[in-house]
């Protein structure tokens, strides 16, 4: 299944249905009083969050919904049955808004949230209601609201606890792979990761956290290239971010710093999250030699997801901020 992160769809809940018009009839009371029903009411949109579903996939086929109108009101006082309620899965993390104002409609983060997008038209009266002293015989009912309709933008964002940044082939699918049992895809060159990959780091006997491979961040990607700006909106709902730099990188610090940048630019709250910065492909004892500590703001942990070392530092770390 392919990952899609963003859709928009369009939601009609149903109509109300129309009050009836209709007089009691019986054998000795050929003129008796009004007696028409109530119209049902229109079914509503509900979008229920689930953490069953992880893509937004199936909106790139179904785009419209549209909830069951009320039945009309009947005679002898019967009201119409209402229509029936359309449920729209979406998974957790995902944020609803107001196609034409990008106004948020709402956030679901937890699984099982539900809220009505659209609302179902009201049924109308029957002319049963409109009897006064004046007008004993109303000819007349109250016909169904129109249910409402919108367009809803639908934006995915990953729910994760640790968010790994880093530029193209810094390491992070690897890292993910080897910390869980997550198998994102692994090679040798940049933009291997083209979606976010979670995975599930066990430590202790029964805690854990949920870790997230962010696709790789270049120079720019706060204004969209390389697709940053939709890759910067996953981090969003991090906890905790681990910045890694590869070993052989020409410029670490410089590096560290555009990322941060990148960052700042998107959202400058992400810059107040724990982060911890880590050197990936240290696979020798001599290699913490290559990158000294007084380069960064922070203590640096040098890792290699290959050897598995300092795999459990980093861990612990992590631990800690959580």
């Amino acid at each position: 299944m392919n990952f899609v992160d963003q859709a928009t769809i369009v939601v009609h809940a149903g109509d109300g249905g129309d009050g009836c018009i209709s007089f009691h009839r019986e054998k000795f009371k050929p003129k008796g009083g009004p007696d028409g029903g109530d119209g049902g009411d229109g079914g509503h949109i509900i979008i229920h969050a689930t953490s069953q579903l992880n893509t937004l996939q199936d909106f790139k086929y179904h785009k419209k919904y549209h909830a069951g109108n009320g039945s009309p009101g009947q005679g002898n006082n019967k009201s119409g049955s209402k229509g029936r309620d359309v449920v729209i899965q979406v998974p957790a993390g995902t944020l609803i808004k107001d196609g034409e104002t990008g106004d948020i409609i709402g956030d679901m983060t937890k699984d099982g949230e539900e809220i009505i997008v659209a609302r179902g038209g009201r049924g109308g009266w029957g002319n049963q209601h409109f009897a006064t002293s004046v007008n004993q015989v109303p000819r007349f009912a109250k016909p169904g609201t129109e249910g409402e309709r919108f367009t809803i933008e639908l934006e995915l964002k990953v729910l994760a606890d640790v968010g790994l940044v880093g530029f193209p082939n810094a390491g992070k699918s690897t890292l993910l792979s080897v910390l869980s049992a997550a198998k994102p895809k692994i090679a040798d060159y940049p933009f291997t990761t083209l979606t976010p990959n979670l995975g599930i780091v066990k430590y202790g006997e029964y805690k854990s956290f949920v870790m997230a491979d962010i696709p790789g961040l270049i120079e720019g990607a706060h204004e969209g290239k390389g697709l940053g700006d939709r890759f910067l909106k996953h981090i969003e709902r991090t906890r905790v971010l681990v910045f890694l730099i590869d070993l052989h990188d020409e410029d670490p610090a410089l590096t560290y710093k555009t990322l941060l940048d990148e960052l700042g630019s998107f959202d400058s709250e992400l810059l107040d999250k724990p982060r911890i910065v880590c050197i990936t492909k240290c696979d020798h004892d001599e290699d913490d030699l290559l990158i000294p500590d007084p380069t960064f703001e922070k203590k640096l942990i040098y890792i290699s997801s290959v050897t598995k070392r300092n795999l459990n530092t980093l861990v612990l770390e992590i631990k800690k901020h959580l």
